[in-house]
């Protein structure tokens, strides 16, 4: 095998895996301490990214599209979970998805008719622009090295928000017991409305920093929030640590997968067989090793309480 083939689809299963960390961190919040499966985050991913894009396109820079994005994508999250989402806290999960896929459908059509439907591209500044030499003469781009750097950031920044800060242990509390921290004084919907204004952030980073690899466009995020909740499920529901260790596996998989699998399969089958049934079968790698940890550890790798 090819070394550095091999080093360069490593990359980027951890770069998707980033990606998919940033959208699952936001949704394992919402769903492990609001009780809310919120089947609209994929369009967080998308809202972010064309506010983030529009942004960049008005003042020339990519990084003060990043910058303006945030606040845009902080107010947004706060002002859905008021308007949209607050009174179905008390509802089934049934009741949650049938509303939040409506909301998939208002945001896509919103957005057409904002944007329209051709989409926006992102440029990258000249010195994200390029690559850089690294081990084994692996011809990297510094962009996709700078997403696994934004991640690891993020992924540090939200373990000492939730395990070191009064804010987490207020965030913890209302996920272990909301009445009894309702009692204690905590504000629950103030709490609840912070947690899901962090999601929504989080889900427009994600989105706005996978838009230069790809073109922004309306409909966006409804897969990678498949993924998303394959990884919840996988590191286990609330756990921030699970979210990270998941999302990192789950993007190895699927690129090492589609990478390499149709080379292992000709040991076994013959080209034509190997080829058509290569793409299949990575495709079905992370559902297969969800379906494992759902048998063996139903609570996930990392349950909340030990993550």
């Amino acid at each position: 095998m090819n070394t550095v083939l091999f080093a360069e689809q490593f990359l980027n299963g951890f770069q998707l895996g980033i990606i998919l960390f940033l959208m699952a961190a936001g949704l394992t919040l919402v769903f492990g301490i609001m009780d809310m499966v919120n089947l609209a985050h994929g369009s967080l991913y998308m809202i972010g990214a064309f506010f983030g894009a529009t942004f960049a396109l008005w003042t020339g820079s990519f990084i003060l599209g990043v910058i303006l994005m945030i606040p845009a994508m902080l107010l947004t999250g706060i002002v859905i979970e008021m308007v949209a989402l607050r009174t179905l806290y008390a509802r089934d999960h049934l009741d949650q998805v049938l509303a939040t896929f409506g909301l998939i459908l208002f945001f896509n059509e919103l957005t057409r008719i904002i944007w329209g439907p051709e989409g926006l591209t992102v440029p990258l500044p000249a010195f994200l622009n390029g690559s850089v030499v690294l081990a084994f003469d692996i011809d990297y781009p510094v962009f996709r090295l700078t997403i696994i750097g934004i991640g690891i950031a993020v992924a540090l920044g939200l373990w000492l928000l939730v395990a070191r800060t009064r804010i987490g242990m207020l965030i913890r509390a209302g996920a272990s017991n909301r009445t009894m921290a309702g009692a204690l004084g905590v504000n629950i919907p103030l709490l609840f409305t912070l947690v899901f204004g962090i999601g929504a952030v989080l889900a427009g980073l994600a989105g706005l920093i996978f838009a230069p690899i790809q073109t922004v466009f309306v409909g966006m995020g409804e897969d990678v929030l498949i993924l998303a909740f394959v990884v919840i499920v996988i590191g286990g529901i609330g756990s921030i640590r699970g979210a990270f260790i998941a999302a990192i596996l789950t993007g190895l998989i699927d690129t090492m997968g589609r990478a390499f699998l149709d080379d292992l399969l000709l040991v076994f089958l013959p080209p034509n067989a190997a080829e058509s049934a290569g793409p299949a079968l990575s495709s079905m790698l992370i559902y297969v090793l969800m379906a494992a940890i759902l048998f063996f550890r139903p609570q996930g790798l990392f349950p909340p309480k030990g993550g």
